[in-house]
């Protein structure tokens, strides 16, 4: 099912990434670059939930879709963590434990699956909430200024993506220890 409306929403948000990117190599403003990019981000984030919400509605459920969508939305939070770096607006140690868990944990869910033991480290709440927390502080960040006069991006941003790391350790050692019983009975 390659060309389902989930699927080719999940494809777009693929697509989109470079976009994002390339606004920080326009010879615009800072500011104007920063709200197309934060825009740009957002409404390609939120595609995420709505392909889901597409696949199920529209009984379009399957499994290169179940794949597909993970691996885009960890192209999307790589690509934007990197820029944030590249920017001076994330420190390099912080978007490393976020990549090197997403890596981490892709490599374990493959590798249990291939073990026959994929339901031991499947998706939890604590990785949804990791998520959610990073696909908030991101935009934050992109963003870079002040909104409404009142609320600073880049602090609520920083806060944020400090909290995403800590969720992002915490669920990274919450999966490891699903995996540990496998892992040692198969090391039998």
């Amino acid at each position: 099912m390659f060309l389902t409306i989930p699927t080719l929403l999940t494809w777009a948000r693929i697509v989109a990434i470079p976009l994002i990117v390339g606004v920080f190599y326009l010879p615009i403003d800072e500011p104007s670059r920063n709200l197309i990019a934060t825009v740009l981000f957002v409404v390609v984030a939120l595609t995420d939930w709505l392909d889901g919400y597409l696949a199920r509605r529209l009984n379009q459920t399957s499994a290169f879709g179940a794949f597909l969508d993970p691996v885009a939305d960890k192209f999307l939070v790589c690509a934007a963590l990197l820029i944030l770096v590249q920017l001076g607006r994330l420190h390099a140690l912080i978007a490393l434990v976020i990549i090197g868990r997403e890596i981490a944990i892709s490599a374990l869910r493959e590798w249990m699956a291939q073990i026959g033991a994929s339901r031991s480290v499947a998706v939890h709440m604590l990785g949804k909430v990791k998520t959610t927390v990073q696909m908030v502080a991101i935009p934050f960040l992109l963003y870079d200024g002040t909104l409404l006069g009142l609320v600073s991006t880049q602090l609520w941003g920083t806060v944020l993506i400090l909290l995403s790391a800590v969720l992002t350790i915490w669920s990274m050692v919450y999966y490891l220890q699903k995996a540990l019983p496998e892992i040692r009975a198969k090391a039998r």
